[in-house]
This record gives structure tokens, C-alpha cells and sequence, in this order.
């Protein structure tokens, strides 16, 4: 094999590996991206739910320490 045929191997070998890279952090991008936008609407949920101050706030702070334990979880998962 000539040597620019080796150096176009090995590049694309390269580049194959910067792909599979890139790929992977678009993957956990997007579940970050969902992650979000179901935080957002647990947000809205609570916001729209027509209860007492009272009440509402201790679901609030009820579904928060739901979201942090996820967080913690997903987290922990993706180390």
C-alpha cells in the first residue's frame, strides 16, 4: 500500500472515531433536551392546577425533590 493510501486509512480511521464521538454526545444532548422539556411541563402542571397556596406549594416542593432525585439518578447512571 502507498504511503498515501496509509495516511488516507489512517485518517479515516480518524475520522471515523471523531464521528462516532460526535454522535454520542448529540445522543446524550437530546436526552438532556427531553429531560428539560418534561421538567417544563411537571413546571406547568403545578403552575395551572387550581389548589389552595397551601397545598400548592407543598406539591411543588414535593415534585421538585422528585425532579432533583431524578437528576441525582440520571446522573449517576450516566457516569
Amino acid at each position: 500500500m502507498s504511503k498515501k493510501a496509509e495516511a488516507l486509512t489512517a485518517e479515516n480511521e480518524q475520522l471515523r472515531a471523531r464521528l462516532s464521538a460526535l454522535e454520542y454526545q448529540i445522543q446524550e444532548k437530546e436526552q438532556e433536551i427531553h429531560h428539560f422539556k418534561n421538567k417544563i411541563k411537571i413546571s406547568n402542571i403545578v403552575d395551572d392546577r387550581p389548589v389552595n397556596s397551601e397545598d400548592s406549594a407543598e406539591m411543588s416542593d414535593l415534585i421538585n425533590n422528585y425532579i432533583q432525585e431524578i437528576d441525582h439518578l440520571i446522573t449517576y447512571l450516566s457516569e
